[in-house]
C-alpha cells in the first residue's frame, strides 16, 4: 500500500531546517543555564510551581480519599472526626494494605531496583533521580494515606518535587552542584507548599535535603519554595494556622521548663526511630509473605482507630484539636496508641514519612509535660497549649532534624514570634542531644541500617567514586621474593626506583621492597630480597575509596601500598602511594566545593 500523498510534506527536506535551528536554541539555553545564576532561580521558579502543582493535587486527592472511604463530611479532616461512623471502616486501612501489597507484587517484576530519595540523591549520587520512581513513591504515599495508614504525605511531596527538578536540571546538563542545589529546591517546594509554609520548606531543603546554607543556593531555593506556594494557594490548598489562647503569656523564667522539654523530646525521638526498627525487624522475621505485610499492619491501625480516628492518618486535624484542649488521660491514650500506629504502618510495610505526625505527636508529649509539671513544679509552670507548641517542634527536630526548619514552622503556623524564640530553644537542645546520643535523623538512621555511612545530604559521592582503581599505578615495577638482593641491586640501581614489589612463584603479592634498602651497606648480598620486605600483609583492593584508602594508609603507616585483585589470590593489579591519595583526595575536594564534578 502507498504512503498518503501528504506524508512527504513532513518528511526531512521540510523538517530539516528546523532540526538544526532546535538543536541550537537548546544549546544555547544549556549553556545559559550553566554559566548564568538568573538562569538556574528561573528554572527553580518553573520546578517550583510544577511542585506546587503536584502537591496541591496530592492532599486534595488524598482528602477526597478520606471523604470517600471514611464517609467523611466535605471538608472535614479524618484525624479530627470524633469517631469512625462504623465499625466495618476499621477495615479500610486493610484494604489499603491489600493494594500496596499488589504495588509491592508488581514493582518486585517489573521495577526491582531500590528508590532514591532526595537526601540519598545528594549525598551519593549528586542530584540524580528517576522521575518515574519519584511518581510511584509519590503514588504509595497516596495510597498509605489514603486508606488511612498513620503515617503523612511529606515523603512523597518531597519526592516528587525533587523529582521534576533532577529531571529539568538534567535535561540542561546541570553542574553536579547546581542540580543539587536544584534537587532541594524541588523538596523544598514540594514540602512548602503542602503545609503553605515558605521559610519552613526554605530551610527544610537547606538543613534536610542539600545540608548546608549557602548563597548561591538562597535564591534558587527560595524561587522554588514561594512559586510552589503561590500555586497551592491558588489551587485553594491551605493550612490553617494554629490559634494559641491570648492568655498564653511567657516568661524568661519558662525557658527551664523548655530547655527540658527538649531533653524529654530527644528521649522520645531515639525511642520511636528504635520502635520503628524493632517493629520493622518483627515483620521482617514473621513468616509472613511481604506482600501480605500491609494488610495485617492495616488491620492493626485499624483496631487502634475504632478507640480514636486521630490515630489515622497525618494527624492534621487532630493536631488543632489537641492544641487547644486540656490535657486529660485520653490524651496519654492518644499518645501511646499514635506511636504504635505509626511504627506499625511503616514497619508492615506502607509508604510515608514520620513528619506531620511527629508534630502531632510532639503536641501531645509536650501537653503531658506541661501537665505533669504543673502537679510536680507548680513553681515552674507552662501553658499547655505553649507546651504542646514547643514539643511539636522539638520532637520533630529529633525525628526529622532540622532546627530551623521546624522553628520556622511553627512561627508560620502559629504567628507568635515570641514562642518561636522558646520553640528554637527547645529544638537546640533536642537536636544536640539526639546528635550527641544516637547520631541520627529518621532518614539517615535507615540508611545507616542499610549499611550506609550517610549522616546527612553532604556530597560525598564524589568520594565514593573516587576509587583505588581510579588512582593506582599499573606501571609498578616487581621482583622475585626469593631472589637475590645483589640481583635486586642489579635490576633496580639507587635513584632508579623508590620501592619495588615482591611476588612469589604464582605471581601473588608477597611484601614491599625499598630499592635503598636493599643497598644500604653491610646486607647480605646473597639474602633473598624476602629479607628486606615490608607490609606483607597490607594491602589495597581496588573498590576501595579515597578515605578509606587514606585510613589504610594511617593504619599501617606507609607511604606505598599495593593493590591486588582480592586477598585470597593476593594477584597484584597496582601499586598506589599515599602522596598522590592526599593530593587527589584534595583535588576532587576543590571541585565538590566549587561545584565541578565527573560529569562535566
Amino acid at each position: 500500500m502507498s504512503e498518503p500523498a501528504a506524508e512527504p510534506t513532513v518528511g526531512p527536506a521540510a523538517g530539516a531546517p528546523d532540526a538544526p535551528r532546535a538543536r541550537g536554541l537548546l544549546a544555547a539555553a544549556r549553556t545559559m543555564a550553566r554559566s548564568r545564576e538568573t538562569a538556574l532561580v528561573l528554572i527553580a521558579a518553573v520546578m517550583g510551581v510544577l511542585a506546587g502543582l503536584a502537591a496541591s493535587a496530592m492532599s486534595m486527592t488524598t482528602q477526597w480519599m478520606h471523604e470517600v472511604l471514611f464517609a467523611l463530611p466535605p471538608g472535614q479532616r479524618l484525624s479530627s472526626s470524633g469517631a469512625l461512623g462504623s465499625v466495618w471502616l476499621a477495615l479500610v486501612p486493610v484494604v489499603g494494605g491489600l493494594a500496596m501489597g499488589l504495588i509491592y507484587l508488581a514493582l518486585r517484576r517489573w521495577r526491582r531496583r531500590a528508590f532514591v530519595d532526595p537526601i540519598e540523591a545528594n549525598a551519593l549520587h549528586g542530584g540524580r533521580m528517576s522521575l518515574v520512581d519519584s511518581i510511584i513513591v509519590a503514588g504509595q504515599t497516596m495510597v498509605s494515606n489514603g486508606f488511612g495508614a498513620s503515617l503523612g504525605l511529606e515523603a512523597g511531596y518531597s519526592q516528587i518535587g525533587a523529582g521534576i527538578a533532577s529531571r529539568l536540571g538534567l535535561s540542561f546538563r546541570l553542574r553536579r552542584n547546581d542540580l543539587r542545589i536544584l534537587v532541594g529546591a524541588g523538596a523544598a517546594a514540594g514540602i512548602g507548599a503542602a503545609f503553605d509554609a515558605p521559610l519552613m520548606g526554605a530551610f527544610y531543603g537547606f538543613e534536610i535535603v542539600i545540608g548546608s546554607y549557602s548563597i548561591p543556593a538562597a535564591a534558587p531555593v527560595l524561587a522554588a519554595t514561594l512559586a510552589a506556594v503561590m500555586t497551592a494557594r491558588l489551587l485553594g490548598a491551605h493550612v490553617e494556622p494554629l490559634h494559641l489562647p491570648l492568655d498564653a503569656v511567657l516568661s524568661p523564667l519558662d525557658i527551664l521548663p523548655v530547655v527540658a522539654l527538649g531533653l524529654v523530646a530527644a528521649l522520645v525521638a531515639i525511642g520511636v526511630m528504635r520502635l520503628v526498627t524493632g517493629v520493622e525487624t518483627l515483620f521482617g522475621a514473621s513468616r509472613l509473605p511481604a506482600a501480605l505485610r500491609p494488610a495485617v499492619g492495616g488491620l492493626v491501625v485499624g483496631a487502634l482507630a475504632l478507640y480514636s480516628p486521630q490515630v489515622l492518618s497525618d494527624g492534621h486535624g487532630a493536631l488543632h484539636l489537641q492544641v487547644e484542649s486540656a490535657v486529660t488521660l485520653s490524651v496519654a491514650l492518644v499518645f501511646g496508641l499514635k506511636i504504635i500506629a505509626s511504627a506499625v504502618s511503616i514497619g508492615s510495610g506502607f509508604r510515608g514519612g514520620l513528619f506531620f505526625a511527629s508534630l502531632f505527636l510532639g503536641a501531645l508529649m509536650g501537653k503531658l509535660f506541661g501537665g505533669a509539671l504543673a502537679l510536680l513544679v507548680p513553681s515552674l509552670h507552662l501553658d499547655p497549649a505553649v507546651a504542646a507548641v514547643t514539643g511539636m517542634g522539638a520532637l520533630a527536630v529529633g525525628i526529622i532534624g532540622g532546627p530551623l526548619t521546624m522553628s520556622f514552622l511553627v512561627l508560620e503556623m502559629t504567628r507568635d514570634l515570641a514562642l518561636t524564640g522558646y520553640v528554637l530553644a527547645a529544638a537546640v537542645v533536642t537536636s544536640l542531644t539526639v546528635r550527641e546520643t544516637f547520631g541520627y535523623s529518621f532518614s539517615t538512621w535507615r540508611f545507616h541500617l542499610r549499611g550506609e555511612t550517610i549522616r546527612s545530604a553532604q556530597d560525598i559521592g564524589w568520594m565514593r567514586a573516587l576509587t583505588v582503581a581510579r588512582m593506582m599505578r599499573t606501571d609498578m615495577r616487581t621482583f622475585p621474593q626469593d631472589g637475590t638482593l645483589a640481583a635486586l641491586r642489579e635490576a633496580y640501581p639507587l635513584g632508579a626506583q623508590r620501592v619495588v614489589a615482591l611476588v612469589d612463584g604464582a605471581g601473588a603479592y608477597a611484601g614491599l621492597a625499598r630499592v635503598v634498602d636493599a643497598h644500604a651497606p653491610g646486607r647480605d648480598a646473597d639474602a633473598p630480597a624476602s629479607a628486606i620486605a615490608v607490609h606483607c600483609d597490607d594491602m589495597l583492593l581496588p573498590g576501595m575509596n579515597v578515605r578509606e584508602a587514606a585510613l589504610a594508609f594511617d593504619a599501617t603507616d606507609a607511604e606505598d601500598l599495593p593493590v591486588v585483585e582480592d586477598r585470597v589470590t593476593r594477584r597484584l593489579v597496582g601499586l598506589l602511594g599515599q602522596a598522590h591519595v592526599l593530593r587527589r583526595y584534595a583535588e576532587e575536594l576543590d571541585k565538590a566545593r566549587r561545584g565541578l564534578g565527573a560529569e562535566d
